[in-house]
């Protein structure tokens, strides 16, 4: 409970607050250390869906569940796959430059979207090899990442999974397509 008092305190600046949004006691909340500097914090989701409050003072950071005030539920947030999108369509071959139409298409997804916040996923095709692969979809899901932000969407991750999540067989040319994509999920309340 110690470590639940320090991340409160932490993120929330004071005892009072800490006892009536996590239950923890002002007496708990007495023993968390005094930081000194800028501390940063934030909302992270989990892959359920499922949010915590984040601290990160510099030297440790904690992280605590958020959980609804009236009944001490966790608060989760609904999660959908709301756009897959071939990569074909934003990227040149064995690029991670979004074209200009990828750019204007994916702009218009993430204004209109009116998602809490999204996770952004890369998959290739296996003509290349595992470790390249991995590299490509991380700098393109990077890509569609840095889309969002610029119109003022919340990322919470973005990974590159390369070829090891195929939807579809690689020994066709029609089944390396389906491969070849950009996965968004949306987090909704």
């Amino acid at each position: 409970m110690e470590r639940i008092s320090k991340a409160v305190r932490m993120i929330l600046g004071g005892a009072a607050l800490a006892v009536g949004l996590s239950g923890v006691t002002p007496a708990m909340a007495q023993g968390a250390p005094e930081i000194v500097g800028q501390i940063e914090w934030g909302v992270w989701i989990d892959d359920d869906g499922c949010m915590h409050w984040w601290a990160d003072g510099g030297v440790e950071g904690y992280m605590v569940p958020r959980r609804n005030p009236k009944d001490g539920k966790p608060v989760c947030l609904k999660r959908n796959t709301c756009l897959v999108e071939n990569t074909d369509q934003l990227f040149a071959t064995d690029s991670a430059q979004l074209t200009s139409h990828g750019r204007s298409r994916l702009q218009s997804f993430f204004r209109g979207a009116g998602a809490f916040g999204y996770a952004i996923y890369g998959h290739t095709d296996s003509r290349a090899s595992d470790e390249y692969n991995m590299g490509l979809s991380k700098r393109r899901a990077a890509a569609v990442a840095n889309v969002a932000r610029s119109v003022g969407a919340h990322v919470e991750r973005e990974i590159g999974y390369g070829e090891r999540q195929p939807v579809a067989s690689n020994a066709s040319a029609a089944g390396m397509q389906k491969n070849r994509r950009v996965e968004v999920v949306c987090y909704r309340w």
